[in-house]
């Protein structure tokens, strides 16, 4: 069960989101890929807000559109109240410094060139956050510290350490700068399942310790479960449902938060030959995404309006949901 949490304000607002991305030598003029498309999110102070989806729905793309690491095609990005959509590079400094970003794969993100010092230091350097070089390395042990990294490790190099380790060593990074927003990309996936908890552990230790807010990008639901205060389901660029997490595991609203939900694997052996109602067909090509709710192709409760018309957002209680025949709750 996820922890509970006050959340504060709005940290960071999309509204109306777009990313596409210009499809390469195409033969029929000028296509795009619809990676995100409209996208309405609000991320609040000291919450987890997670995103899953089946890949390829957009996930981590509106993840790096959200902090600006993809320029967003259209749309509006607030940050605490100000408008970072087109903001330069020179008034963003001070945004981008308080959202960062954990890796997927930490064989990949580290540079395998520099030793742990000059990893965990380099966001300190550029931004100017040490006196001298004694007061660099004095931070970057303290930093070591608060991930589980020995501080006798400090000239190692990357292929040095096992998975875990490297993944600690990005985490360390991220929070060098002790941002507001950190968006965590499949953190835990590259990892094996016996670390993947302890990985998880120290993340919402850190959250404790220093107020953060995260966006955690998954596919694992038993993951999303244990980390997330909210959740929010995607589908082919668009958001379909979003809630609490205690709430949207036990009464999904969407069909297809509701078919993604009953592919997690049961723990009880007893429940396993339980019949399921599984998705079947293709995913859409998000270069030519279906008209109406994108998900009606592979939708058993799809009608006429459904084909035609893309579903308005819905109340239902705290959750809303983007289907035009919602489940009961």
């Amino acid at each position: 069960m996820a922890a509970e949490r006050k959340t504060g304000e709005i940290l960071l607002e999309a509204k109306n989101l777009v990313k596409e991305f210009p499809l390469a030598n195409s033969r029929r003029g000028k296509q795009v890929v619809h990676a995100v498309s409209g996208v309405n999110l609000k991320i609040y102070e000291g919450e987890t807000l997670a995103l899953v989806g089946e890949s390829g729905c957009g996930k981590s793309t509106l993840g790096r559109t959200l902090i600006r690491l993809l320029p967003a095609t259209s749309g509006t990005l607030e940050f605490k109240g100000a408008d970072i959509t087109a903001m330069k590079e020179r008034e963003f400094a001070q945004y981008r410094r308080q959202m960062q970003l954990i890796f997927q794969d930490p064989y990949a993100s580290l540079n395998p060139r520099m030793n742990v010092k000059e990893i965990i230091a380099e966001p300190l350097t550029t931004y100017g956050l040490a006196k001298d070089k004694s007061d660099l390395e004095r931070q970057v042990k303290e930093l070591m510290g608060e991930v589980g990294i020995p501080a006798e490790f400090i000239n190692r190099y990357p292929h040095q350490f096992s998975g875990g380790q490297r993944q600690r060593i990005g985490i360390a990074r991220a929070i060098a700068l002790r941002p507001k927003l950190i968006v965590c990309d499949e953190p835990v996936s590259a990892l094996d399942v016996s670390i993947q908890s302890q990985v998880l552990n120290l993340l919402k230790d850190l959250q404790d310790q220093y107020g953060l807010t995260y966006l955690f990008i998954s596919h694992d639901l038993s993951v999303v479960k244990f980390i997330a205060d909210r959740v929010c389901v995607m589908f082919l660029g668009m958001v379909c449902e979003v809630g609490d997490t205690d709430s949207l595991y036990e009464t999904p609203l969407h069909p297809y938060t509701r078919f993604l939900l009953e592919a997690i694997p049961k723990a009880d052996p007893r429940l396993r030959n339980e019949e399921k109602e599984l998705l079947t067909g293709e995913i859409p090509s998000p270069v030519n995404p279906p008209s109406g709710c994108r998900f009606h192709t592979r939708c058993p409760y799809a009608k006429e309006i459904c084909r035609r018309e893309a579903p308005p957002a819905k109340q239902v209680g705290e959750r809303q949901v983007f289907c035009h025949f919602p489940l009961e709750g």
